[in-house]
């Protein structure tokens, strides 16, 4: 491997082995690894030696080079990874990156679509070719039902539906299992799917030969749905139809917790993008309920 040194080498085996990293969160890490070592050894530094000046002199050349503070924050925190797997391997004794500021990101609320538009999804869903009809039916309600990333869908092996389980074992980030609900139309189509298959397979979702559906078979099924469905593709994605899932549970009286634990996110600071759905919910529960809300039945009030 060129570029990032025998420390970085080792950062990036330990990634793989001891939290599962997935093969593009490696090469991204190693090409983020390179793209810094290059810059600190042009100042006449091993990168496993730079101080905080040099890192400061590194992101100002990001923002000069024209990246978003979102890119420069995903390479910095490559960076802080990496120092510190450093420290705990008593290579070196300080953290430079303790010093530095993450770039300041602007504030972006997820996409998602309406539960009206999911169910016009689903329609034009059933409506294609009947081939592609059972397969993206069935994906699309599991990702809908469940809140399943695009890969944790695509990785399901057939046996994870046997039975009449209610709900779906899902390997997710770092190796680890969490347990998600399988909704009645979720189960159904999946089955129907899996009835209509002609040939023995491992995958629930199977693409060609032996190997299992790909991200882009399946992203351009469903953008081939949402042109049906009359809604711009570029506003669907397997990701959007998790964010769709996580808002519309939260708007429908979910708490954080429990979403925390179905999107299997490490940290709730993360569920915690979605309470830009509050505030409608919470407007509505005041006109629903409040005593004098217009529509509400107001209690004679006491007299004095």
């Amino acid at each position: 491997m060129s570029g990032p040194d025998r420390h970085a080498e080792a950062f990036l085996e330990m990634l793989a082995a001891e939290r599962g990293a997935a093969r593009n969160t490696l090469l991204a890490y190693e090409a983020d690894l390179t793209d810094f070592a290059a810059f600190a050894k042009a100042r006449g530094e091993l990168p496993a030696r730079a101080d905080a000046d040099t890192l400061r002199a590194w992101l100002r050349g990001l923002d000069d080079a024209g990246l978003s503070a979102r890119t420069a924050a995903r390479k910095l925190s490559a960076i802080r990874q990496f120092h510190h797997f450093l420290v705990r391997e008593n290579i070196r004794e300080d953290d430079p990156t303790a010093l530095i500021d993450s770039p300041r990101l602007p504030r972006s609320l997820p996409k998602y679509l309406s539960e009206s538009e999911v169910d016009v999804l689903l329609a034009a869903a059933r409506d294609r070719p009947p081939a592609q009809a059972l397969v993206v039916t069935a994906a699309l309600e599991l990702l809908y039902a469940s809140g399943l990333r695009v890969s944790e869908l695509l990785a399901l092996p057939r046996a994870a539906l046997a039975g009449d389980a209610a709900m779906l074992m899902v390997r997710g980030k770092g190796g680890k299992d969490r347990v998600v609900p399988l909704s009645d139309a979720a189960r159904a189509a999946a089955g129907t799917m899996l009835a209509a298959l002609k040939k023995p397979g491992r995958w629930l979702f199977q693409g060609k030969g032996s190997q299992a559906l790909t991200r882009q078979g399946f992203g351009l099924m469903l953008k081939q749905v949402a042109l049906v469905a009359g809604i711009d593709p570029a506003r669907v994605s397997p990701h959007v139809l998790r964010h769709s899932f996580a808002s519309h549970m939260l708007a429908r009286g979910a708490d954080l917790r429990s979403l925390q634990l179905l999107l299997g996110h490490a940290d709730i600071v993360t569920t915690q993008i979605y309470t830009h759905i509050l505030p409608e919910r919470l407007q509505t529960l005041v006109q629903t309920h409040h005593p004098l809300a217009d529509g509400a039945e107001a209690p004679a009030r006491r007299r004095g």
